[in-house]
């Protein structure tokens, strides 16, 4: 189950409530004296992998030599 961050309008505390997803609406409607709080940041994948990124040169050399030695390899040229 998600963990939320709530900021309490009356005392200006941020709250953790553990919630299901289906409860969540229900949960906004009975305490409307929280307002969602995005206080942790959200990570991401490492960029490299998510394609944001090329990675090192020492990298892409290695796989350019395994690329000539495996002559049947589907490595990607970078």
């Amino acid at each position: 189950m998600p963990t939320y961050e709530f900021l309490n309008k009356n005392t200006g505390e941020v709250e953790e409530h553990v919630l299901k997803i289906s409860e969540y609406d229900d949960f906004k409607v009975n305490n409307p004296h929280l307002e969602r709080a995005f206080i942790t940041p959200i990570r991401c994948c490492d960029p490299v992998v998510a394609g944001r990124l090329k990675p090192a040169e020492g990298f892409r050399d290695l796989l350019k030599n395994m690329k000539k030695k495996n002559i049947r390899s589907n490595i990607n040229d970078w």
